[in-house]
């Protein structure tokens, strides 16, 4: 892997919500669309290339506010692109995310036959996703991009789901929420590690060489070129029993808190355990330019602060000795939160549906979302620790627990439940704005 070298991205043809980090804090809304109509559904392709906004209009007429419009497989095919295009597209992106259920720890409760309709079926075409501020400018952006589907009686929608980030950035379980993301070269975008060298930006737009030298581009180049990938999911979490595990496996509050740092590797407050070893630093957490800048091999080989098992060295192991290369599984994540918070002290469920829809960006779905969802979050092997999963969002079995290492005698906590479980999701492509119009155009 060699260092960055400059690169000219199109920034101007590529849409915002590839890039662009979300504002804090923010309002969310996915909508998710079926086409019934071909003729109708390339002309909403055609009016979403006049309401998607480019990576170079980082302040739009709404201000911090702006509209994804992402396709799936079987919603590329409903516009009449032919199979010999589609064919040219990432195997997975092709099956589509409900047939990758196994590989992806989708199980049990998770597994697609307990999704919420109509996720993971063939009826997903399109998929907009609108961000912005607040509940209200939301609202408008939702109001600005519905003249792309209105009056379209060929394209119907069958789902949407409200999301939040809240003022504090904290999701569900009571974690600062969204604060690592890479730097790609050629953005102009800069990363949260400012020890970590910009990845290429082949590894997140389509048509660009990767950390590999390789090129990625659907055909024809129209179509795939600076468009990307996106892993719409949305992930149900078990508030209740998160929090008596950690009350269950401690010795009093504070204890309670070191042990929700040991399975995240971040205290609640966002500082590091890396930076803050010993308790909590709100300040530290709190500081974007200061929380994320850290890495573990010099000062932490063996996970004594940061243990290798925790959710943030498996999703992003950075410098740690590991199997296999970290920087070929790097992706972007966005969380939004969906639900009402279960107040705080609360050990009971109340029956609310909340969680995470989490969102995925990135140029290879198996190498990055896929690999890491079945290498690093659902086994422990990549860093010698055997068939332990993942403690916050692994498929866990309800048999095996989380072990602390520590000196002289590492610490175990009891098995652990599954704190989240899979409602749905979709693999979806994001297409250029140039792509968008060629959709638009397209003919039989």
């Amino acid at each position: 892997m060699s260092e960055a070298t400059d690169v000219e991205l199109e920034l101007d043809d590529i849409q915002r919500g590839v890039l662009s980090p979300r504002p804090t804090p923010y309002a969310a809304a996915y909508l998710a669309f079926r086409i019934d109509d071909r003729a109708q559904g390339r002309e909403l392709m055609r009016r979403s290339a006049a309401t998607v906004t480019s990576v170079t209009d980082p302040v739009s007429p709404l201000g911090e506010t702006w509209v994804s419009v992402a396709v799936t497989c079987s919603g590329l095919a409903a516009l009449g692109v032919p199979d010999s295009s589609l064919d040219t597209f990432a195997w997975e992106f092709r099956q589509g995310m409900a047939a990758r259920a196994k590989a992806l720890g989708d199980e049990g409760a998770s597994a697609p036959e307990h999704w919420e309709t109509p996720l993971g079926s063939p009826d997903v075409h399109v998929v907009i996703a609108a961000v912005a501020p607040d509940p209200l400018h939301l609202q408008a952006a939702v109001d600005r991009s519905r003249p792309a589907y209105d009056r379209l009686p060929g394209v119907t929608a069958i789902w949407r789901q409200d999301c939040f980030a809240l003022p504090t950035e904290k999701e569900h379980f009571g974690y600062l929420d969204g604060v690592s993301h890479p730097a790609v070269e050629g953005s102009g975008i800069a990363g949260s590690n400012q020890l970590e060298i910009p990845l290429k930006a082949g590894e997140f737009v389509l048509g660009y060489p990767d950390e590999l030298g390789g090129t990625q581009t659907p055909q024809p180049p129209v179509l795939g070129r600076n468009g990307s990938y996106a892993v719409f999911r949305k992930l149900h979490q078990k508030v209740a029993e998160f929090r008596r595990y950690l009350r269950d496996n401690a010795t009093d509050p504070a204890d309670e808190e070191l042990i929700a740092a040991k399975i995240m590797g971040r205290w609640r407050s966002g500082a590091p355990l890396a930076l803050a070893s010993q308790s909590d630093d709100p300040r530290l957490g709190a500081d974007p330019h200061r929380r994320n800048t850290f890495l573990y091999e010099r000062d932490d080989p063996a996970g004594f602060t940061t243990p290798g098992g925790c959710h943030i060295r498996r999703a992003n192991p950075r410098d740690a000795s590991v199997a296999g290369e970290v920087r070929l599984h790097r992706m972007i994540r966005r969380g939004a939160v969906y639900g009402p918070p279960l107040p705080d002290g609360v050990m009971e469920d109340d029956g609310a549906d909340r969680g995470l829809m989490f969102a995925f960006i990135g140029a290879h779905l198996g190498r990055q979302f896929e690999f890491v969802q079945s290498e690093w979050m659902n086994d422990s092997v990549f860093f010698g620790a055997g068939s332990a999963k993942d403690p916050v969002t692994g498929s866990q079995d309800g048999v095996t627990g989380f072990t602390i290492p520590r000196r002289p005698l590492r610490r175990r906590l009891a098995a652990l439940p599954r704190f989240v479980v899979t409602r749905g999701g979709e693999y979806c492509f994001l297409p250029s704005l140039s792509a968008l119009r060629w959709l638009g155009d397209l003919h039989d």
